[in-house]
C-alpha cells in the first residue's frame, strides 16, 4: 500500500496527515477526523448520507479518495454552524421538522448550501430537483422542502 501525505482546509483548519493512496475521504473524515456527522449510508454514491462541500461543490465524499483532496477546502456538517449558532438550514430543520431519523440529514444540509449559495431563492421545484441526488427513506421530502425555504427566507432577510 502506498502512502501519501495529504494537506486538507477542514472546516477552517489545515490537517495534515499520511493516508494510505486508496482510502475513501468519508472514512478519512470519519475514522481519522472523528468527525462522525458525515454519515456512510451506500458506499456506492446512490444515498448522498456522505456530501460534504469541497471548494464550495456538494461531492458525496464515498466517492473521492482522501488524496484527490488534498490542498483543497473541505467542509462537513461539523462546519456549517457560525458562532456557535445553527446555521440558517440547521435551523430550519428544526423548526420545520425536516428529519425524522436524521441520517440524512447532514448529506442534505451539505447539499442545499450550495443550492442557496448558487440560488439564494429556489422554487420549490428547483428545491427539489437540487437535493434529488440526496436520499431521505422516512419523508416525504415535505418537511425537507419546507425546512430549505426557511432557510433560504431567513438567509435572504440577514443578507439585506
Amino acid at each position: 500500500m502506498s502512502k501519501h501525505t495529504v494537506s486538507i482546509d477542514i472546516n477552517g483548519t489545515t490537517v495534515t496527515k499520511e493516508v494510505d493512496s486508496r482510502m475513501l475521504l468519508v472514512h478519512f473524515i470519519r475514522e481519522e477526523l472523528q468527525m462522525t456527522g458525515t454519515h456512510i449510508g451506500c458506499d456506492t454514491s446512490s444515498c448522498g448520507a456522505c456530501t460534504i462541500l469541497m471548494n464550495g461543490r456538494s461531492v458525496k465524499s464515498c466517492t473521492l479518495y482522501t488524496v484527490q483532496a488534498n490542498g483543497k477546502s473541505v467542509k462537513t456538517i461539523e462546519g456549517m454552524e457560525e458562532g456557535g449558532a445553527l446555521h440558517p438550514l440547521q435551523e430550519g430543520f428544526h423548526e420545520e421538522h425536516g428529519l425524522q431519523c436524521g441520517f440524512c440529514t447532514p448529506g442534505m444540509i451539505m447539499r442545499a448550501a450550495e443550492l442557496l449559495e448558487k440560488n439564494p431563492n429556489p422554487s420549490e421545484e428547483e428545491i427539489r430537483w437540487g437535493i434529488s441526488g440526496n436520499l431521505c427513506r422516512c419523508t416525504g421530502y415535505v418537511n425537507i422542502v419546507k425546512a430549505i425555504q426557511y432557510a433560504a427566507e431567513k438567509m435572504q432577510k440577514e443578507a439585506a
